[in-house]
């Protein structure tokens, strides 16, 4: 069942004015601004390389963006004030990975924002509207479909399902961007995920694709050679050094 939040904040972004923008988000600005961001956060700067992944993916001044599993901020924090207060974030986290003290400090930085809300609905259900966004950012997470998890309640996924809903969210010509884990071609998807929470990113282009969308461009910025794809994302010789490959999607007009 969505909380009365997620239903807040649906209703807040559907009554969101439609905007024409041209101009491109001030990201660096937003990614400096360390005053106004979480020292945790801070600290994955190096990793993720956040002015130049965002000027790829091409934000822009006045979007409507939905981050997919940001209720840590990291993205948030950095979106919300370059899309400036004519453009909307709206974060989505599943309500397995959420919990009292995530939510009010994500509370807390949308009074601030003015233009960021959190939506939480079930990992298997992302309910995130119709039409209702021009950019999607997706950091290391869509390998986690093919996970399943007793303990975190999370069963088993269909891909197809869980894209088709992102496709009708999305708006004709949106960008969608998909950062991820790279694991080795090969194997069987799911397994690999169990092992290694890494996944091919062959796998992750015919997903989508095979939903709608039409693959743009895709980026080295991430990558890391070093990487041989052996190791868990969580392991301590790796984390935060992953190779990891960048996906630029459009849904076509």
């Amino acid at each position: 069942m969505r909380s009365i939040f997620s239903i807040m904040a649906a209703a807040t972004l559907a009554l969101a004015p439609a905007t024409a923008w041209a101009e491109p988000a001030d990201v660096a600005a937003a990614v400096a601004n360390a005053p106004a961001r979480s020292e945790a956060n801070l600290k994955l700067d190096e990793s993720r390389k956040p002015a130049e992944l965002l000027g790829f993916l091409g934000l822009e001044r006045g979007m409507h963006v939905i981050d997919m599993f940001g209720a840590n901020r990291y993205w948030a924090e950095i979106i919300a004030p370059a899309i400036g207060p004519e453009g909307r974030l709206i974060v989505w986290q599943p309500t397995q990975f959420m919990n009292d003290k995530r939510k009010a400090e994500f509370d807390a930085f949308a009074a601030k924002a003015g233009n960021a809300a959190l939506i939480s609905t079930p990992f298997e259900a992302p309910m995130i509207g119709t039409n209702a966004y021009d950019f999607m950012i997706m950091n290391l997470d869509y390998h986690d479909v093919y996970w399943e998890n007793a303990e975190r309640k999370i069963g088993r996924m269909d891909p197809a399902a869980w894209l088709a809903r992102l496709y009708v969210a999305m708006k004709p010509g949106a960008v969608v961007g998909i950062v991820d884990h790279a694991a080795n071609p090969g194997g069987d998807t799911r397994e690999v995920v169990e092992k290694l929470h890494r996944i091919d990113p062959t796998v992750v282009r015919a997903d989508f694709e095979r939903a709608g969308f039409v693959l743009e461009a895709e980026s080295p910025l991430l990558r890391n050679p070093a990487d041989d794809h052996s190791l868990l994302v969580f392991d301590d010789k790796i984390r935060g050094k992953t190779d990891r490959f960048v996906f630029k999607f459009r849904k076509p007009q």
